[in-house]
């Protein structure tokens, strides 16, 4: 009697535990409506990619960056009047980031059935992205990207645990961080501003972006 009870005790204790550490979406998705300002309801971004696509990405990544936006251990002017402790605890870093992750957008238009409206439609768009192709030696890039990349952002780019996905992100986005990266402004890893990047030829890298862009997969 006394082991079933303590069983049963350790049951709801545990289930008590899950509940707690749950994220909360609905709250998730109410925090967005601050994000959307800059990166659109659907965590697109910006078109130009001056703002980054965060909808699908890594659940710990979103966490981990806005947690260093928050200590300022990445510096980033926009992001500071959002990620104050007052503004963003981290039970709301958990919320946003789970509701972010779980957002898909489709990478080709939609079929319409006709029987939608303008509105509904309008809708349907704007939750595909497409990523242009860039320029660039696709053979050259997927042979540097596997070997050097696919460990940490995954074989087709979608990015594992605390590494984030790289597919379907802006080009000029991941430039941009790219050149961070080369001068140093922004870690590439926990090791410190030394990283592979910094190893690879600007072709190399151009490559790898166009092979990127390249394997972009569309919805059956």
């Amino acid at each position: 009697m006394l082991r079933h009870l303590r069983n049963s005790l350790l049951l709801v204790l545990l289930m008590a535990s899950l509940s707690v550490s749950a994220a909360d979406l609905e709250k998730g998705k109410e925090i967005n409506g601050t994000c959307a300002a800059c990166h659109s309801d659907n965590g697109q971004g910006g078109k130009r990619g001056e703002y980054p696509r965060i909808a699908g990405q890594q659940v710990k990544y979103i966490e981990s960056q806005l947690r260093n936006f928050r200590a300022r251990t990445r510096v980033n002017i926009p992001m500071f009047p959002y990620t104050q402790e007052r503004e963003l605890s981290d039970t709301d870093i958990k919320d946003i980031s789970a509701y972010l992750s779980g957002i898909e957008l489709d990478t080709r238009m939609p079929t319409y059935t006709g029987k939608e409206d303008a509105l509904t439609k309008l809708l349907m768009a704007e939750k595909v992205m497409i990523i242009p192709r860039a320029e660039g030696d696709l053979a050259n890039g997927e042979k540097i990207y596997q070997k050097q990349c696919a460990a940490c952002h995954g074989k087709a780019g979608k990015g594992r645990g605390m590494f984030p996905m790289l597919v379907g992100q802006y080009t000029n986005y991941l430039q941009r961080q790219v050149d961070l990266y080369l001068k140093g402004d922004r870690p590439h890893d926990e090791e410190g501003t030394v990283g592979v990047l910094n190893g690879l030829k600007a072709q190399d890298i151009q490559d790898i972006l166009a092979y990127l862009t390249s394997i972009q997969e569309p919805k059956e």
